[in-house]
């Protein structure tokens, strides 16, 4: 079990970042949470990991927060409820703001998040309202600001890689593209243009 790595980030194209550690590439899974906090490519960065294994693949998975790791490994407990839609779930809002949509039974902005309806934030409410008693609750922000200094995912293609990051969270490519188009307006990098994205799904 692959639980921490510690490297120099080689690439980052949301939601997946790739690390160099001792000369070994290792491509790790990030929800976007996380994803805004990287450092620069070329800098250092440890991130705690969760190694699923599959029958076609061994997918690592990395947060920089105890926290998000523990929400996530819950996560995959949830009956119908795998890592694609864990991932999209830290994606779509904080620890916080999820322990706290839980608490409230708030079912209607659990299902904004893709690949949720309405009986699976049921059932999310229904078996992870014991499990959060750790993790705490309280207001939090859908999506958590990066940091000013924070340097974009990739300068190359924005609404691509926006539009790519949107899919692999989940969302129809026809949605993907039509939600990262209308956020697009103003934006100068991929996250800046998912981050409109996913708030105006918060919103809606």
């Amino acid at each position: 079990m692959i639980g921490r790595l510690r490297g120099q980030i080689l690439a980052k194209r949301p939601p997946q970042v790739l690390i160099d550690v001792a000369g070994v590439g290792y491509e790790v899974e990030a929800p976007l949470s996380t994803f805004y906090d990287l450092p620069a490519v070329g800098e250092e960065v440890v991130l705690i990991t969760h190694l699923l294994v599959r029958e076609d693949a061994h997918v690592l998975y990395g947060f920089l927060h105890e926290h998000d790791l523990a929400l996530f490994r819950e996560l995959l407990k949830v009956t119908g409820v795998g890592a694609k839609m864990a991932l999209a779930i830290l994606s779509g809002m904080d620890a916080e703001r999820f322990a706290l949509c839980v608490e409230k039974e708030d079912l209607t902005a659990l299902s904004r998040l893709p690949g949720i309806g309405k009986k699976t934030a049921q059932r999310l409410v229904m078996e992870m309202k014991d499990r959060l008693a750790g993790l705490g609750g309280g207001a939090g922000s859908v999506l958590p600001a990066r940091p000013a200094d924070t340097p974009a995912a990739s300068a190359e293609d924005p609404l691509a890689d926006a539009i790519s990051a949107l899919t692999a969270l989940g969302y129809k490519p026809a949605d993907a593209n039509r939600m990262a188009r209308a956020a697009a307006e103003g934006a100068e990098t991929s996250e800046e243009i998912i981050r409109a994205a996913l708030r105006s799904v918060s919103a809606a």
